[in-house]
């Protein structure tokens, strides 16, 4: 697709134990609830290697946030290949994809906006924004890609109201307003998508 994700540093066996703890600590707790004395417990280093090799926590979690990116890109392109030719059905599939990933990956919602809305205003030099914006902005690519090989009459609204189907569907799982939401999102994403 369009927009291609950072380039990932190769991590070393306690990079890694740090990012795998991080990662599953953030997302559980928060990323303001969980401290550099955490995360190096939980993955079994000190606070020295945890700096060596990420610079500072701030880093550390703009890592957490690509490295999930990269995993969810890759879902979606398994799941896309699964649907190759263009259509309705293959932009439908990201809804598949969400639906498959969601449970497993993100029962607390998109770690992306979690982390944005963690952050908090006032806070617009902090290196988790551009993050944030930068994998949102792909998802809207995508959509917008697949909808312009579906043949939509204007990929650029179609892909919009998808993303907002979606956007809204991970917000829900995050709060646990009702169940299924991707699956209600998809049949509404299918609705607008025959209506093109």
């Amino acid at each position: 697709m369009t927009q291609r994700v950072p380039e990932l540093v190769p991590l070393t066996p306690g990079g890694r134990r740090v990012l795998d703890a991080a990662s599953t600590l953030f997302y559980e707790r928060g990323i303001h609830a969980v401290g550099v004395d955490t995360i190096a417990e939980a993955a079994g280093v000190t606070k020295k290697t945890l700096y060596d090799r990420f610079g500072s926590k701030e880093a550390l979690v703009v890592s957490y946030l690509q490295h999930r990116d990269a995993r969810w890109r890759d879902h979606v392109a398994a799941e896309l290949a699964r649907v190759p030719e263009p259509g309705p059905d293959r932009v439908l599939a990201i809804f598949d994809a969400a639906i498959s990933w969601s449970d497993e990956n993100s029962p607390k919602g998109c770690s992306a906006i979690n982390a944005r809305a963690e952050i908090g205003a006032g806070n617009d030099d902090h290196p988790v924004f551009p993050e944030v914006s930068r994998q949102k902005i792909w998802l809207l690519e995508v959509f917008e890609e697949l909808c312009a090989e579906a043949g939509m009459r204007d990929p650029r609204a179609t892909a919009q109201a998808m993303m907002l189907l979606y956007e809204g569907a991970i917000v829900t799982v995050g709060m646990a307003t009702f169940t299924e939401p991707f699956a209600i999102a998809r049949t509404w994403a299918a609705a607008l998508l025959t209506q093109d």
